[in-house]
């Protein structure tokens, strides 16, 4: 079933590649959406797709790239906004 999620990433993930590996792990699992900085200091990511895969992302998200250091994960239902066609980075 296709559903879509809002994911905000507490701790130091940004100024580390976070939003990159976000990316990547948005384009492995075939979701659709963004990641983008906030001001203050996390990081917003919105995924639509799969919901197995979306549990994925999560698992990713909380883990994070190497140089970065998640504190938590808080997830958000959300709707579908098909104006995403592939993971991008938002500014």
């Amino acid at each position: 079933m296709v559903k879509a999620k809002l994911y905000k990433v507490n701790g130091m993930v940004q100024g580390v590649g976070y939003r990159y590996f976000t990316i990547r792990l948005g384009e492995r699992f075939g979701l659709k959406g963004y990641a983008k900085n906030l001001y203050d200091g996390s990081v917003e990511v919105y995924a639509y797709g799969e919901e197995e895969y979306l549990d994925d992302l999560q698992k990713g998200l909380a883990k994070g790239p190497a140089y970065s250091r998640v504190d938590s994960v808080e997830v958000f239902e959300a709707k579908i906004y098909s104006q995403y066609q592939r993971f991008e980075v938002e500014y």
